[in-house]
């Protein structure tokens, strides 16, 4: 089977699932594994580079209430690879090229591949796209593998936190404006030892005030913005260190997004992993990345 990714979490899926010979194309921002960097990439970025925070919001903001999308598909280079299988997702136009275009152009390929969309809105549905997956591609035996090591890795850390006083946290998906995370991320929170006071699991991330955010009393903030790695997080964050020092936090922290909460696939369970290790760390001493403190604050 030849297999055309079209989004980064769906790329991560496939090589996880032990398919990743059978990936011709992917996306311009699949990085993971590294064998997916050398894969020919079949989208581009439509907005110009160095735009600051406020400065992407307002283009993808426009962009979308155009009807255009962000990114560009290479339709010549498709139509060369002759691809069997084609998965990309609907949830966020920020996020992949328009599904509806996807299809059109998949119906006009001599090899007309099958379209599959993974769109979870959630963690359980996380999980059900290894299904989804499993199903397109006839790799149930691999599927039900990783389902098997996901759910033991959660379960460890669940056991690890069952008994910990619930933090209280707010994640922060943008700083300018602030956007609150939702989706899957409220729950993963959860299932570290700690309360979401600010999203709400299954819904879209929503726009808000730093008195809102003030006023929800968070102990810990951990800084995620979408698409980015944990020192970029940092980075960000240094303009907006009096609003978020105004939070009243015990904790804020810079995290890596991009890998661990911004993509609905595999390495959600490493973010789980690294939320627990930042609410609880004397109960979960160890995870994957990092978590770098924004603001010279103790711990009470």
């Amino acid at each position: 089977m030849r297999i055309v990714s079209l989004v980064p979490h769906a790329t991560e899926l496939l090589f996880e699932l032990g398919l990743g010979d059978q990936v011709v194309a992917v996306t311009h921002e699949c990085d993971h594994p590294p064998a997916a960097r050398e894969l020919p990439h079949v989208t581009r970025d439509r907005l110009p580079p160095g735009l600051g925070p406020a400065e992407i919001d307002e283009a993808v903001k426009a962009s979308t209430q155009d009807g255009q999308a962000i990114y560009e598909l290479d339709e010549d280079l498709l139509r060369e690879l002759e691809p069997d299988l084609i998965v990309t997702q609907q949830l966020c136009p920020v996020c992949a090229v328009s599904y509806d275009e996807v299809k059109e152009v998949a119906q006009a390929l001599p090899t007309c591949p099958k379209v599959v969309a993974l769109d979870p809105k959630t963690f359980g549905e996380t999980m059900g796209d290894i299904r989804t997956l499993a199903h397109a591609t006839d790799s149930k035996a691999a599927a039900l593998a990783l389902i098997d090591r996901q759910r033991r890795r959660v379960d460890r850390v669940k056991i690890a936190v069952k008994d910990a006083p619930r933090r209280t946290v707010a994640a922060l998906e943008w700083f300018d404006p602030v956007y609150i995370a939702g989706h899957w991320t409220p729950q993963l929170i959860e299932l570290a030892g700690g309360v979401d006071v600010l999203g709400f699991a299954g819904e879209h991330s929503q726009v808000v005030s730093w008195e809102h955010v003030a006023a929800a009393g968070p102990e810990v903030v951990v800084c995620m913005p979408c698409g980015y790695d944990a020192q970029t997080a940092h980075a960000q964050a240094q303009p907006f260190r009096e609003q978020l020092a105004s939070l009243g936090a015990q904790e804020v922290v810079a995290v890596d997004a991009a890998a661990y909460f911004s993509r609905p696939g595999p390495r959600l369970v490493d973010g789980l992993e690294l939320l627990a290790h930042v609410l609880h760390p004397d109960l979960v001493p160890h995870a994957p990345g990092v978590a770098l403190p924004i603001l010279d604050v103790a711990r009470t």
